[in-house]
């Protein structure tokens, strides 16, 4: 009996003792499996355990005038606070040249970034050395209405025998910007921008006094970008400086070569534009402080200008001569491959966001940057900015003259053949016809491997 009475009092213990651990783990309600402890004033929404953050290191350069490292820091805050199942870091890396080489070393030591936006150029190389992938898959998964919201001319840098590598966010066309005080007292009427390259020199001469410049086209940087456009101009079929397939350029032309000629001529003939090679980032500020007249620069100082000019200025398209025409510009979002499939997904989310049109209109307000698609223009922020604001459309509007940005298959040795040439020519080294010729040589030799 003693023994019985023994053996009933160890079962019912055990009784409770399960039942106090199947009460224990209904708590959470997840088994043995606890909640993050919140802090103090945090969003229970929001919260997720550390394991289950997916982190996005995402390069970006700068290019123009203006704290845009505060506006892109800013962006990606929101971005997270929308999606806190997702961290973006942001890493500010210098030029678009600069990016590029820390992206090519990333993707060679297998640690690339997981999303950044590059040149519109680089589409090419980055194909060739296997570093991005296509997004069209993501996009099939979009309304079809997505992808044809982004302006063709923008698109045409993007795609690559019938893929799409890469999406449209920082992007420009070149504009002519002018003092339109100075065009008042050189008795030029401030609303009549020069429209053609004969009216350019002629406006120019007028406004070439008392120390100021008439015009000035910067020829560091981006020299290949600033011949291209007046290629462009020159082209009496709307030809380009490349094939579709970036396998071949026409650099040694008749056209282009006249078209460099009259680029040596605003120094060495007219003499309204100063010596030598003009700095990509001095001549913007040298129209603001009035040492030039009138600048060819990108539309992505637009804003920097707005905000900085003591005088009033205009905008207007790029002067032609056989016709209209710009390169279009800048850089494009890309995802990189040789990441977590998780991540790419990321990536795709940060960039439908970065790029939404609320989002793209307030982006061109805060630079000077093209809003990237057509709905942008249709919001009710970008209806008041352009209002108030009118020249903020010309660059938007010369879209209808522009094309590809030159774009090849081994495009950083291609584009500085040509640039190297260009700016041999306006310093006087070498006539625009020679230039033209050796740059073409030498670009040939980098395509030699892509046409076999």
């Amino acid at each position: 009996m003693k023994f019985r009475a023994k053996l009933m009092l160890v079962l019912c213990m055990c009784v409770l003792f399960v039942a106090g651990c199947g009460t224990s783990g209904s708590k959470t309600g997840q088994g043995d499996t606890q909640q993050p402890k919140l802090e103090s004033g945090a969003n229970t929404e929001q919260v997720t355990s550390e394991g289950e953050q997916t982190e996005l290191s995402f390069y970006y350069p700068i290019a123009v005038g203006g704290p845009l490292t505060s506006v892109i820091e800013k962006m990606t805050e929101e971005f997270t606070k929308e999606n806190p199942d997702i961290k973006v870091k942001p890493i500010y890396t210098g030029s678009y040249a600069d990016t590029t080489t820390k992206v090519q070393a990333g993707v060679q030591a297998k640690q690339p970034p997981d999303v950044a936006v590059l040149l519109t150029t680089e589409l090419y190389s980055m194909i060739d050395s296997n570093a991005v992938i296509p997004l069209d898959d993501f996009i099939a998964k979009e309304d079809p209405s997505y992808i044809e919201d982004f302006y063709p001319a923008f698109m045409s840098n993007a795609q690559s025998e019938g893929k799409t590598y890469s999406i449209p966010f920082q992007r420009s066309t070149i504009v002519l910007y002018y003092n339109k005080d100075a065009f008042k007292k050189a008795g030029l009427d401030p609303e009549k921008p020069p429209a053609n390259w004969d009216e350019l020199v002629s406006a120019a001469k007028q406004l070439n006094q008392n120390g100021q410049s008439g015009i000035e086209i910067p020829g560091s940087g981006f020299a290949y970008w600033m011949f291209q456009l007046l290629s462009l101009q020159n082209s009496p079929d709307g030809g380009n400086l490349m094939s579709p397939d970036g396998k071949k350029v026409f650099f040694d032309t008749p056209e282009n070569v006249e078209a460099l000629q009259y680029w040596v001529d605003l120094t060495k003939k007219h003499k309204v534009m100063p010596e030598g090679i003009l700095d990509w980032a001095t001549v913007p500020s040298d129209f603001l402080a009035e040492k030039t007249a009138m600048i060819i620069h990108t539309t992505g100082n637009l804003t920097n200008i707005k905000n900085s000019a003591a005088f009033d200025f205009g905008v207007a398209f790029l002067p032609m001569n056989k016709q209209y025409g710009s390169p279009t510009g800048g850089g494009n979002f890309y995802v990189f491959k040789d990441i977590e499939p998780k991540k790419q997904e990321a990536a795709w989310k940060f960039i439908k966001f970065m790029t939404e049109p609320e989002r793209a209109a307030q982006w061109s307000i805060d630079t000077g940057y093209v809003a990237v698609r057509k709905s942008a223009y249709e919001t009710d922020v970008m209806k008041q900015y352009t209002q108030d604001f009118p020249l903020a459309v010309v660059a938007r509007d010369q879209l209808e003259h522009a094309h590809a940005e030159l774009s090849t298959h081994n495009n950083g040795r291609v584009s500085k053949a040509l640039s190297d040439q260009v700016q041999a020519a306006l310093t006087g080294t070498i006539d625009p016809a020679g230039a033209l010729k050796k740059a073409q040589e030498e670009a040939n030799k980098a395509l030699e491997p892509f046409n076999k």
